[in-house]
């Protein structure tokens, strides 16, 4: 299974090319603009800052490629920060429009929690989500963040809670997103990967 692991220059590339090789793919990192056009399967890690990311895919010329692969059909799964940026924008950086694939605004987690939410928590669930096929209501995931995007929309598949609610996994179509680190996740990350390297 090929993955395409779009790579701007930052974030958890490493860790998350080891999970999925482990996985039995075979992931390939590349910020060329006409092998993400033609991927079939694409990852986005993200750590760091939402303008930075967002800036970086600019510079390149990364934006359309991603967005024309996404709608011809690519499966895409957005990471952490690669989740945020499928929004029209976020407050951490609201001079720079996100992909826009997904209406709503990232915003800021509450100032009367500890900032950034660093720990593990489980997740409140739909049950209809393909990511979280097979995995137990009751596993953790670890989460390292201080914006998050909103909760509600179609797309929730899964919800988290710290501070307030925001969005934990989301499923729309061939897009999809998840705010935790699935490759920092033990075996339920394992497993939440391996689900979408499995959807057809």
């Amino acid at each position: 299974m090929n993955v395409t692991i779009m790579d701007y220059g930052a974030g958890n590339v490493t860790s998350v090319e080891r999970a999925l090789r482990r996985l039995g793919a075979t992931p390939s990192r590349t910020d060329r603009r006409e092998e993400i056009a033609s991927a079939e399967r694409i990852v986005l890690p993200g750590v760091g800052h939402y303008g930075a990311l967002i800036a970086a895919l600019d510079r390149r010329g990364l934006r359309q490629p991603l967005l024309g692969a996404i709608s011809r059909g690519a499966k895409f799964l957005g990471i952490c920060l690669g989740l945020q940026v499928l929004y029209a924008s976020s407050e951490e950086a609201p001079e720079l429009a996100g992909l826009g694939l997904l209406q709503g605004q990232v915003s800021q987690l509450p100032p009367t929690v500890k900032l950034p939410h660093m720990g593990w928590n489980r997740l409140e669930r739909s049950e209809n989500s393909r990511l979280l096929d097979g995995i137990s209501s009751d596993d953790y995931f670890y989460f390292a963040h201080s914006y998050a995007a909103p909760s509600s929309g179609a797309e929730a598949a899964a919800l988290c809670g710290y501070g307030r609610e925001f969005m934990a996994v989301l499923e729309r179509d061939n897009i999809f997103g998840v705010q935790f680190h699935p490759e920092k996740s033990g075996a339920p990350g394992a497993k939440l990967l391996e689900n979408f390297l499995r959807i057809t």
